[in-house]
């Protein structure tokens, strides 16, 4: 049995990703697992680090809950649709605020090593695009995967983080979306 966080980037709760979201969770309980959600959308905190990491600034309750989350979970599941071949911003201001020095992570004095905070911990990346997978990695070296799995978990020591890519959303028929939702049942079923 795993503990699992789910984490919804995406701003608005009529999404696809939110059906996704509801199939993981789904095919994980099945199982056994115990499963906490994190919905960006219903946060209540400043997206954006108004200082840099020159000065700290507090962590809103809701921040400090969603920690407590990140922190209690085995397995992280994001969620999230590329836009502009980034996440959305609200998601990328939750990284931007709680992913900190001292979080998740913590640089060594004098060194160019850091401590990863998060070692022990796995990812799974599910992400939706107006676009082929296969042409998101080639054509534009998968910018927002590279951010979110390479700059930010595995630095922080989350490893492995296994990546889903499902599309093209814009033109698809009740029944593709029917095969994906039943796909990614399955990958909660394997907490994959």
């Amino acid at each position: 049995m795993k503990k699992i966080a789910i984490i919804n980037g995406h701003p608005n709760k009529d999404s696809f990703n939110f059906g996704i979201a509801k199939a993981y969770k789904d095919g994980a309980l099945q199982v056994g697992n115990e499963v906490k959600e994190i919905t960006i959308a219903d946060l209540n905190f400043d997206p954006v680090l108004h200082f840099g990491y020159q000065k700290r600034m507090e962590l809103e309750p809701d921040l400090l809950k969603a920690w407590e989350i990140i922190q209690w979970a085995d397995h992280l599941v994001w969620i999230h649709p590329v836009w502009w071949g980034g996440m959305p911003a609200p998601m990328k201001g939750f990284l931007d605020r709680l992913f900190l020095p001292g979080f998740a992570y913590r640089y060594r004095e004098n060194s160019i090593w850091w401590d990863k905070l998060l070692k022990g911990k796995t990812a799974h990346i599910i992400t939706t695009l107006d676009q082929p997978g296969w042409y998101y990695r080639l054509f534009y070296g998968r910018p927002s995967v590279n951010q979110l799995r390479k700059s930010t978990l595995e630095f922080c020591g989350v490893k492995p983080v296994k990546v889903t890519y499902i599309g093209i959303i814009r033109n698809s028929t009740e029944a593709q979306r029917e095969k994906w939702l039943q796909k990614v049942k399955e990958l909660g079923k394997r907490q994959k």
